[in-house]
């Protein structure tokens, strides 16, 4: 039997689920894995030190570019599962008339309710130095506000808790993410594009894996998509519903091929 294959993934829900998919479809070709994960920069890491065979996935080009980079030479891109993309939202209770852009924070109307604290997750993550960036360029330090990074509790169930005391707050987040199976978050506008435009979550892995894996193998992983959807919910029926990685990925697998 050949050596289990190491599958890595961003130690978050909405990673873990995707990899859970990738996960199954491995294992029900005869494949042994061993699932790891890590911060979004330090699991690029081990996957240039060789700790890691796959990933699931690279955002490319904007999120996660630079930290691949220094592995290119020695990386397959194999297909993309998703396109994901960076936002700035608000609760949908809160008036577009009122706030529909970034720079509508700024209305003394606006400061007037807003909350000043702009609460992220972990610094390394794409949206974290995204929304660095557009407190600095728009502004709106000027204004109180600041950019905070901290755990996904401190990001995801705070905006949740603002909602049930119908507070106005901006959270920064993605797509896909399991809260927007549950609430409307309507994205602001953001004219300088400085949240990085839509990216590719693109399936990784390194050229020593490639003669393991059975040409079909390759070319299934290859077309594999799963949409942005899919990984809402499948983050959704992880975070929320408390269901396993791998039992909601292959509960997806086999709701996918039972459809005509």
């Amino acid at each position: 039997m050949s050596a289990p294959i190491r599958l890595g993934h961003i130690d978050l829900s909405f990673h873990a689920a995707s990899a859970a998919v990738v996960q199954a479809i491995l294992e029900d070709r005869g494949h042994q894995v061993v699932v790891s994960s890590a911060p979004h920069e330090a699991m690029f890491q081990h996957f240039g030190a060789h700790e890691v065979d796959m990933l699931v996935s690279a955002w490319l080009p904007a999120s996660h570019e630079a930290y691949l980079a220094p592995h290119l030479e020695r990386t397959i891109k194999l297909g993309v599962l998703y396109q994901p993309f960076c936002l700035w939202g608000v609760p949908d209770y809160v008036p577009l008339e009122r706030v529909g852009s970034v720079s509508d924070l700024l209305k003394p109307e606006v400061l007037a309710r807003m909350e000043r604290r702009i609460q992220g997750i972990n610094p390394g993550a794409g949206i974290s130095r995204f929304s660095q960036a557009i407190v600095r360029e728009y502004g709106l330090d000027a204004a109180g506000y600041h950019f905070e990074p901290g755990s996904e509790a401190d990001c995801f169930d705070g905006f949740e808790r603002a909602v049930a005391e119908r507070r106005w707050r901006v959270l920064p987040l993605w797509q896909p993410q399991y809260l927007h199976h549950r609430y409307r978050i309507r994205p602001l506008d953001e004219p300088r594009g400085l949240l990085g435009g839509v990216d590719q979550a693109t399936l990784i892995m390194r050229k020593e894996l490639e003669p393991v894996l059975a040409p079909e193998l390759v070319a299934m992983l290859a077309g594999l998509q799963l949409g942005n959807a899919a990984v809402t919910e499948l983050d959704y029926r992880i975070r929320v519903e408390g269901i396993a990685p791998l039992a909601a990925a292959r509960a997806w697998l086999a709701k996918r091929a039972a459809c005509p």
